[in-house]
């Protein structure tokens, strides 16, 4: 082989390398560090934990007390509500999947008959605890 011949294939060959090389950092994900998916409150999504604004911390919607389900299902799956009330009772955060936040309800009424609402969205305690909106129940629970 001549000169020129060997000349002209390592040329191609780096080429070919440079751009098989190019081509392969185009296509690797970019990686995220397990544990780096901290919200603006330092709540980890991926552990669970959703802030809640009556409690100014991070907690796991799962493990509250207050769970209410879904009364009557658009699907073939029943979602839940999870309520969260202040210290002092004068509040009640809703958490409900159709909503990309929680619902902050105030308290009115009488002793033993509080209603807590915001807008169209009420919270009783009838029985268990009934979450209406305009007028309609659509979920229930202890």
């Amino acid at each position: 082989m001549n000169r020129n011949a060997i000349w002209m294939m390592s040329i191609c060959m780096l080429v070919g390398f440079g751009a098989q090389a190019q081509k392969s950092t185009k296509q690797m994900p970019a990686r995220v560090l397990a544990g780096a998916d901290k919200d603006a409150h330092g709540c980890k999504a991926s552990a669970g934990y959703t802030y809640s604004v009556v409690k100014n911390d991070c907690v796991r919607l799962f493990e509250e007390k207050v769970q209410l389900k879904e009364l009557h299902p658009k699907g073939s799956y029943t979602t839940n509500a999870t309520v969260i009330f202040s210290k002092d009772n004068t509040k009640a955060e809703v958490f409900m999947a159709s909503s990309k936040t929680s619902m902050i309800l105030i308290r009115s009424g009488k002793t033993d008959h509080y209603i807590w609402q915001k807008g169209s969205l009420s919270l009783s305690k009838e029985r268990g605890y009934v979450l209406k909106q305009s007028g309609k129940a659509i979920f229930a629970g202890e």
